[in-house]
């Protein structure tokens, strides 16, 4: 019974807090093992008592702010049912109000109806047009005009109806003249600008492009446009800087965002068309130049033999600077050859003359058939890459496909470009040298038949 005391009081003193055995500790008498154990539990009595005066502390707060809470619930409850009553008063007070002000309106609820509509869309075309930026408080007033006539407190005054209508006036008049005044051009501001109707604006000779969308409050953005357009166009310096009428040519799409104009300087010249070939493009014109230069050559040439005989069949004398001459020659130089032998010596002396009249000629046929292949081989590669680049980006910008597809078809345009002058010069040349051979032909005839007679 001792012995189970014992290990009960253990137990009991290894659970109590701040006790604590170690091997190096001096062994205890009972005395001392009571009197430790009798600390730690009243040090536990202790903590226990201030944990539960906290506790107690804290329910009696955590009471008191659910009756607070419970009584500001009440007080907001009352509050909103005050509030939901005012609600409904109001709501009928104003069911009421629009009603008597609809009455009053009478004619004129339709009148600013059918103005409102007219308003806004004053305000988007004006927004779009190049006269903003001469007029650029217009489109501010007019949708102050359509908020306050759309507001259901809110009446536009007299005065303000009468700008609505002189602003359409404006416009009127706007695109019929020709006005000059200083904008923001790009960075620049105070620049000379010079308005053509809804048309055109030019500044220092120069066309301008506005853009409506990119809008900051007063007007869009006026820029130079990066490519001037050519030939007549040219003339809007000398407009500009004259102060007598000037003719000059207009965009008729101006009053729609001048897309004729863009269109315009967008489109290639030839020279950007001939780079757009690339290297394709360059041999095609490197063989065609050859041709030309091979063709010009061969019709200078066959003038001057054709020239030389023409002589020559004039005069009896055989001269040896053309080929009549040579032939008859040969015929001159063999008087008692029979007819046979001279036969034979005047078809060779005809086909020794013949390479010198149809030379180059072969190299033309040449040229006219492969400048197609060659235009071909282009527009395959062309496409080959107009393709990858669909696979890579997509085909979701139609403007681009057509660019690419544009640029391959150009070498197909160089090939025919240089095959049919080619065609017909080659045509022409060998009508030339058949004329020539044929004159020799009946020549040499002539010759054996003249001694077959004697």
């Amino acid at each position: 019974m001792r012995k189970t005391f014992l290990l009960m009081l253990l137990l009991n003193i290894t659970t109590l807090p701040g006790v604590a055995f170690s091997s190096q500790d001096k062994p205890m008498s009972l005395q001392q093992l009571y009197q430790n154990v009798k600390q730690s539990r009243q040090q536990t009595a202790k903590h226990d008592k201030k944990r539960e005066a906290a506790f107690l502390a804290e329910k009696s707060k955590q009471v008191q702010l659910l009756k607070e809470a419970k009584a500001r619930l009440t007080a907001l409850e009352k509050q909103s049912a005050i509030l939901e009553n005012q609600f409904r008063e109001n709501e009928i007070q104003i069911q009421q109000k629009r009603e008597q002000r609809d009455k009053r309106l009478g004619a004129l609820k339709e009148l600013f109806g059918h103005m409102t509509s007219a308003a806004g869309d004053m305000q988007s075309r004006f927004q779009h047009a190049i006269t903003q930026v001469e007029f650029p408080q217009r489109v501010a007033f007019l949708s102050g005009l359509v908020a306050k006539m759309s507001h259901d407190t809110q009446l536009p005054s007299m005065q303000e109806i009468e700008q609505f209508w002189l602003e359409m006036l404006r416009e009127m008049v706007a695109s019929a003249s020709v006005s000059q005044f200083t904008a923001r051009v790009g960075t620049r501001a105070d620049v000379p600008v010079v308005r053509i109707g809804l048309f055109n604006l030019l500044a220092e000779g120069k066309y301008l492009s506005y853009d409506g969308d990119s809008f900051d409050g007063e007007s869009g953005r006026l820029s130079v446009l990066p490519r001037q357009p050519e030939g007549a166009y040219s003339s809007a310096l000398a407009l500009q800087s004259s102060t007598e009428i000037q003719p000059i040519l207009i965009d008729p799409t101006g009053a729609a965002g001048g897309g004729y104009l863009k269109a315009l300087i967008n489109t290639p010249t030839l020279l950007e068309r001939w780079h757009q070939g690339n290297l394709v493009g360059l041999i095609i014109t490197i063989v065609g130049g050859f041709g030309l230069l091979t063709a010009l050559w061969r019709l200078l040439a066959l003038q001057l033999i054709g020239a030389k005989v023409s002589r020559q069949l004039k005069d009896k004398t055989a001269k040896t600077n053309n080929p009549l001459g040579r032939i008859i020659n040969v015929a001159e130089q063999h008087p008692d050859m029979d007819t046979d032998n001279l036969e034979l010596k005047l078809g060779e002396a005809i086909v020794k003359e013949r390479p010198a009249i149809e030379i180059g000629l072969p190299l033309l046929k040449i040229i006219a058939m492969i400048s197609p292949l060659l235009g071909l081989l282009g527009t395959v590669t062309g496409m080959i890459i107009v393709f990858q680049s669909i696979t890579l980006f997509g085909a979701g910008d139609p403007k681009t496909m057509a660019g690419g597809i544009s640029s391959a078809l150009v070498t197909t345009v160089l090939g025919l470009l240089v095959a049919i002058p080619m065609l017909l010069i080659h045509s022409t040349l060998q009508a030339k040298s058949r004329r020539i051979l044929h004159i020799l032909e009946e020549q040499s005839l002539g010759i054996i038949a003249a001694r077959t007679g004697r």
